[in-house]
């Protein structure tokens, strides 16, 4: 069984009370359980961890490296613009990564729309709501599947 750490990054406890026109009312622990239940599917065991501090971001991302893991699903939130800390932890790792966000960050203020962490990610998801991280654990279940071939 492959084992994939999803990070939820700043402000992310806050859904279903945050901006839901953006977000919507979903909360954390529904998307946690959406991705669950889409990893399960897959044989994937996934690990969630949610800060709303950098460095525990940054220690957790370490972790992933010296445990192991086969994949990361992150959210960066706001760090998306400017954490050059988590693009650089990012960067260590072997596995892939998976951007994800549920608002289309390409269509809202200009500042969004520039990602630090994507030129370290194997992919980006945006603006598919919480759809956006049921597809990222099946995206990574499809490259897990080209590799054993």
């Amino acid at each position: 069984m492959k084992k994939v750490m999803m990070l939820h990054c700043v402000n992310h406890n806050m859904y279903g009370k945050r901006d839901p026109k953006q977000y919507g009312t979903i909360t954390l622990e529904e998307i946690d359980r959406l991705i669950v239940e889409t990893a399960e599917k897959e044989n994937i065991r996934v690990d969630s961890y949610q800060s709303n501090h950098e460095g525990d971001i940054v220690d957790k991302i370490h972790e992933v490296f010296y445990e192991n893991y086969d994949g990361v699903i992150i959210n960066p939130g706001a760090w998306t613009h400017y954490s050059y800390a988590i693009h650089d932890a990012l960067e260590i790792l072997e596995c892939p990564i998976i951007e994800v966000h549920m608002s289309n960050i390409f269509n809202r203020e200009d500042f969004r729309s520039h990602s630090v962490i994507a030129p370290v990610a194997h992919g980006v998801i945006a603006g598919m709501g919480a759809s956006a991280y049921t597809l990222a654990v099946k995206g990574l279940a499809d490259l897990f599947a080209e590799e054993n071939k």
